[in-house]
């Protein structure tokens, strides 16, 4: 009887295997016209330019098929395109993940491997005409897509977001065989392609330089979706209802925050009627002697830093700033002996003027949050000192200045002292920090900074190379000339 069960689970293999190869190896249409897979190992909520991209091209008539793990809730305008059809990839089983990093690594890779072709093989029943692959990671997508391209004649593009083997020399240096194995696979797989997309001109210019590049070479900005913009004091007062219970868990922050009445006032809004001033909560009354909520004077600076936690930000940056921040504070509270209400920020814990408050956001209230802000602060540190952190160009969408953590190439985003500073210690951020917001709320170099972000936001024939717009507009000039030929931007 054993010998008879043992028989079965070593033919069960088998005859998965031939199915295998009689579903790849059988004759097939030709790829599907106005089609599009877009692969990315990694969880599609949190990979918002592969959903731009999804949305942009189902937008522009084709089938779209994402692929990648659940997780993470996508942006409600995709789930709402018919054309868009979600292909989550299935996890790595439980059971593995208590064998050691040398036993699970293999079978991750080799589980990855076969839930991928399956994907664009099988569960795709026709070919799509175009793979898009978002790069990093590089191992094991750019050679899948690649195998996947030549048996089915679809065009691939990879999306150069990073180069996958500096990653990995954070974690392992710059020397390691592995990096260079990394960097080797990388360069093979990566080199030839329909069109390859930049997220700047250093990373193409480099590439072309280090690899020769094959294809069409494209430089796609992240940009914001248009529905990015700076909140309205309604927006802002629904979104702190919201938070409330949130914000008043700790009692350190509870007293440090306004008071507030849900729902005629929050932590930064207010209902008044038409002859209070009071920013407490307003008595009953009717609907028309109700104005509109307003930002409320007594209000703290709202300062947002956007995190992946990943190894290439530093967030001990951001704290040591607030540390020479707040005893500044303090100490020019000691020699002020007046009513001057100092600036607030929104962190920490025996801090005075500072504290902080992690939150983990839904898609929706992310831009409505950063459109609320005073001031936006970034951490990113590029491990290629080739690519550009997307949080800016959330923030800037919202219109809510910022100030970045130098590296090489930042000033394609980041213009310093026109739409953002640059700083490159935590000393420099905190000097920031009191230039822009002193005087708070009024605070006119910030106010100076945010008017100059509006006006560069703008189009202008007069600059060539700071090209911004939307996410749509970008979209349309750069990729639609790539993958509709019929169709003329």
């Amino acid at each position: 009887m054993s010998g008879q069960v043992l028989q079965i689970l070593l033919f069960l293999p088998f005859l998965l295997l031939v199915w295998f190869l009689w579903k790849l190896l059988r004759p097939r249409n030709q790829h599907s016209l106005r089609s599009v897979a877009i692969l990315v190992l990694g969880d599609i909520g949190r990979s918002p330019r592969m959903m731009y991209h999804a949305q942009s091209f189902a937008e522009n008539g084709f089938v779209t098929d994402l692929i990648g793990y659940g997780g993470s809730k996508p942006i409600p305008s995709l789930e709402r395109l018919p054309r868009v059809r979600m292909r989550h990839l299935p996890e790595l089983p439980r059971i593995f993940h208590s064998l050691p990093f040398l036993l699970t690594a293999p079978i991750k890779v080799l589980y990855q491997i076969i839930s991928i072709l399956l994907c664009l093989l099988v569960w795709i029943d026709i070919p799509p005409e175009f793979i898009l692959v978002q790069n990093p990671p590089s191992i094991p997508t750019l050679a899948l897509v690649q195998l996947v391209g030549r048996i089915h004649g679809s065009k691939v593009i990879i999306d150069w977001h990073n180069l996958g083997y500096s990653i990995l020399a954070l974690k392992l240096g710059k020397a390691h065989p592995l990096v260079r194995i990394a960097a080797w696979l990388e360069a093979t797989f990566g080199r030839f392609a329909y069109a390859h997309l930049f997220v700047t001109r250093a990373m193409r210019d480099f590439l072309v330089k280090k690899w020769d590049i094959q294809g069409h070479k494209v430089v796609l900005y992240d940009r914001p979706p248009h529905h990015f913009h700076r909140s309205s004091a309604q927006e802002t007062h629904e979104l702190f209802c919201k938070l409330q219970q949130k914000l008043i868990l700790e009692t350190k922050i509870r007293d440090f925050l306004p008071t507030a009445s849900i729902p005629f006032s929050t932590v930064m809004t207010q209902i008044s009627e038409r002859d209070s001033p009071d920013t407490g909560s307003p008595s009953l009354s009717t609907y028309s002697e109700v104005l509109m909520p307003t930002s409320r004077s007594d209000r703290p600076a709202l300062i947002v830093s956007s995190t992946s936690w990943t190894p290439d930000e530093d967030f001990s940056i951001l704290l040591d700033a607030l540390q020479i921040y707040d005893t500044q504070a303090q100490d020019l509270a000691n020699k002020r002996q007046s009513k001057e209400r100092l600036p607030k920020l929104l962190l920490h814990e025996t801090w005075k003027w500072v504290r902080c408050v992690s939150l983990w956001l839904e898609a929706e209230d992310y831009p409505t949050l950063l459109g609320s802000a005073d001031l936006g602060v970034c951490l990113h540190d590029s491990s290629s000192a080739l690519d550009l952190p997307m949080k800016v160009v959330d923030m800037f969408g919202c219109g809510l200045p910022v100030c970045a953590l130098a590296f090489e190439c930042l000033d394609e985003l980041v213009k310093n002292g026109e739409n953002g500073l640059i700083f490159q210690s935590a000393s420099e951020l905190a000097s920031q920090l009191e230039q822009l917001l002193l005087s708070f709320p009024n605070a006119p170099a910030l106010r100076t900074l945010r008017a100059s972000l509006d006006s560069m936001s703008r189009p202008s024939r007069q600059n060539e190379i700071w090209t911004w717009g939307t996410w749509e507009e970008n979209w349309d000039r750069v990729i639609k000339p790539l993958i509709l030929s019929d169709v003329h931007s």
